[in-house]
């Protein structure tokens, strides 16, 4: 659900941007806001309080931001509060920024691996990613998770990769209890 929320109002978001050809300043000023609101954590309890009324959370959101964000995404702020959206926002907004990053051609990578990579291996597998997909340039994240014993996932968008030791693993034993079933 969470998911269908976040792509219908950054797609709405998208839109927007793409009509008022604006896609950079959107994107920018929502890369912004993402950091405001991420570093003002009260703002954030304060706009998702039960107890507290729309119209109250409304006259505060436009207190804040009237004359420092565009009234665009001011606008778009308040139909999120309107909506009782608010706490997807950072979904919104992150599928907002990997929307306008793919209309770009700037494809997002998240890699896990078992160890710290060396800048040769992040090189060669963001060269390997560039030249199996159809993007032109890839951002990529890195980080490591002991768990996976072994080998990598990479995660771009919603496609999976996944070749690490701790999956193959679980197919073989996946695969070994499947024998004993039969037997």
């Amino acid at each position: 659900m969470a998911k269908l929320i976040s792509k219908t109002y950054g797609d709405a978001l998208f839109e927007l941007a793409m009509e008022q050809n604006e896609a950079d300043a959107f994107l920018e000023e929502v890369t912004s806001l993402r950091q405001i609101l991420e570093e003002n954590g009260e703002f954030d309890k304060l706009m998702n309080h039960p107890k507290i009324r729309k119209e109250e959370k409304q006259r505060v959101m436009e207190e804040v931001f009237r004359g420092r964000i565009s009234e665009q995404l001011l606008g778009f702020l308040i139909l999120i509060l309107q909506k009782e959206r608010y706490r997807d926002l950072d979904q919104i907004f992150m599928y907002f920024t990997d929307k306008i990053k793919d209309a770009r051609g700037i494809g997002v990578a998240y890699v896990a691996t078992a160890m710290e990579l060396s800048e040769v291996q992040k090189k060669r597998i963001e060269e390997k990613l560039l030249q199996t997909t159809s993007y032109r340039q890839m951002e990529m994240h890195y980080r490591t998770d002991a768990g996976l014993i072994g080998g990598m996932v990479i995660r771009i968008g919603d496609r999976v990769v996944d070749s690490s030791v701790r999956t193959k693993l679980e197919e073989l034993k996946r695969q070994l209890y499947q024998i004993q079933l039969q037997s």
